[in-house]
């Protein structure tokens, strides 16, 4: 058995090849004072997201990543999970018809410390090295 699940047959190309999101959602700084994070991504192909983070403490963070997809209803509900080189993980829902995106990242503690450096670009080698 595979350990990974298969996309052959499945409506991965019609629901999510090539698709670009945006989204937005309400968060507050170390202060409390509200404020809001937009992340960016591409649906690239069946193992790979492309993303980029525009607000939060890890703003100008772009990077790319091989992942997993999941369907959980054709047409309506996928799932995508990938684990960074950093040990952040992270999984998100896709809510297509309902155009909601329901997120999981968990930092390490160093992100939220020292997130200048994670900000890193992996096509960098002086980033990749660190």
């Amino acid at each position: 058995m595979p350990v990974l699940p298969s996309l052959k047959d499945s409506t991965f190309n019609t629901d999510l090849r090539d698709r670009h999101l945006i989204y937005d959602y309400s968060a507050q700084d170390s202060a409390g004072n509200p404020e809001k994070w937009r992340y960016e991504m591409w649906f690239y192909n069946e193992d790979r997201i492309v993303y980029a983070i525009h607000g939060g403490p890890m703003a100008g963070r772009k990077n790319f990543q091989s992942a997993t997809y999941q369907c959980i209803r054709p047409g309506e509900l996928w799932q995508c999970n990938w684990l960074e080189e950093t040990g952040t993980i992270c999984s998100l829902v896709f809510d297509i018809v309902n155009k909601k995106i329901t997120t999981l990242l968990a930092f390490s503690r160093g992100h939220w410390e020292r997130n200048q450096e994670a900000k890193g670009d992996k096509r960098n080698p002086k980033d990749f090295e660190r």
